[in-house]
């Protein structure tokens, strides 16, 4: 499982620096050239589909004892646009899970950024930033299976459920923080709506993911 805290990248991609660096465009070109990759030892991959509503395009992200992620290699520089912005919902949440344990470390939605620290993925460290069923905003955890991944919680179901919540995180003083890594860049992001370990099923959002420098 700890699988699960790897990005699936597909894509290398040169990133001009300016104030603000989408990530993801949620077309159909984009989204054709993007691989859901299982997470080992799922029984299903989470079914990813495009959208769009007043605000513009969205993916929809649908989990039934699934787990699979999607995304992209990416190059941010942190110094220039350390701070990443989500806008995301979840519409069926996970109640009653505890998130910090293997059997219930599952979230209707989450973004993952990572920075490659060594030769293979199983070195890389990973900031997760998560949509709680059951915990607190600004609470954080280490994944129960890789010291090399935090879970951060930016929103909450307890707060808003069903509702579109946009959120924003320095992600160059998490790295500082959580990881001791002063780092410059990052080199992947991914979403990821899993509910392999809870056999539960939920359904998630996400709209908007770009990094700022303000």
């Amino acid at each position: 499982m700890i699988i699960k805290i790897l990005v699936f990248l597909i894509i290398f991609t040169s990133v001009s620096l300016s104030s603000e660096v989408k990530v993801f465009t949620f077309t159909e070109k984009e989204f054709s050239t993007l691989k859901v990759r299982k997470v080992r030892g799922a029984d299903a991959k989470t079914k990813y589909t495009l959208g769009r509503n007043e605000k513009g395009k969205y993916i929809r992200a649908e989990a039934n004892n699934s787990a699979s992620g999607l995304g992209k290699e990416i190059n941010i520089n942190l110094n220039k646009t350390p701070f990443l912005n989500i806008t995301w919902k979840v519409e069926k949440d996970l109640p009653g899970i505890n998130e910090e344990s293997k059997k219930g470390h599952d979230y209707a939605a989450r973004v993952f950024v990572v920075k490659k620290t060594g030769a293979t993925p199983l070195s890389n460290r990973a900031m997760n930033y998560v949509f709680s069923s059951n915990n607190d905003i600004n609470t954080y955890h280490r994944s129960p299976f890789t010291k090399k991944s935090i879970d951060y919680v930016l929103s909450t179901t307890k707060d808003n459920l069903n509702e579109w919540v946009t959120v924003k995180v320095n992600v160059k003083e998490h790295f500082k923080k959580f990881h001791k890594l002063d780092v410059s860049d990052i080199n992947g992001v991914a979403i990821m709506s899993d509910t392999d370990n809870s056999k539960l099923n939920s359904l998630a959002y996400y709209q908007n993911i770009y990094f700022s420098s303000n």
